[in-house]
């Protein structure tokens, strides 16, 4: 076995991540332009055509939870959410690596506990239909547990990382 297989092997998940990450993220910027469309329409018919439509409220919560919920996961994957970085800048190298273990498994946690309250309160709520649009009530949940969900995958991925790279000083 050659010393490129590792690495072969190492970049495929890693970029099967970002994939993903970056799907995650245009998902997110969609939600947000449909946002800004949907609140537009309601503007204009409520002040111009004086026929403000009721469907526009739950839309617009269920497109913000979309855009909250995927740009947090978002964030961890690219290490830009949950993370100690002006404290891990001053700590010793074997002290930095403790860190850079903890913070994905907190991630993991926090992010588990997001998935399955979500997962929960979304079944929960599915048989009751939401005022002013014909979706169910709890379907915000459906954004904020998949967001869950991929934050664990990307802090698992994190924590991998970091259990595969030797602490800053030491050569191989």
């Amino acid at each position: 076995m050659s010393e490129d297989t590792p690495l072969a092997l190492d970049d495929a998940p890693k970029s099967a991540l970002d994939r993903l990450a970056d799907a995650v993220i245009a998902i997110a910027a969609t939600a947000l332009f449909g946002l800004v469309i949907v609140q537009g329409w309601q503007v204009f018919a409520r002040y111009v055509i004086n026929d403000s439509p009721s469907w526009t409220e739950p839309v617009t919560l269920l497109l913000l939870s979309v855009a909250m919920s995927l740009g947090a996961a978002a964030g961890v994957h690219t290490r830009r959410h949950f993370g100690f970085f002006l404290l891990q800048d001053y700590m010793r190298p074997a002290l930095r690596k403790l860190v850079d273990l903890l913070i994905p498994l907190v991630i993991v946690a926090i992010g588990a506990v997001i998935a399955w309250w979500g997962a929960v309160l979304l079944i929960d709520g599915l048989h009751i239909k939401a005022a002013g649009a014909s979706m169910p009530q709890s379907i915000n949940y459906l954004p904020l547990s998949v967001g869950g969900a991929l934050m664990v995958l990307f802090a698992v991925a994190q924590f991998v990382r970091v259990l595969r790279t030797a602490p800053a000083g030491e050569g191989h």
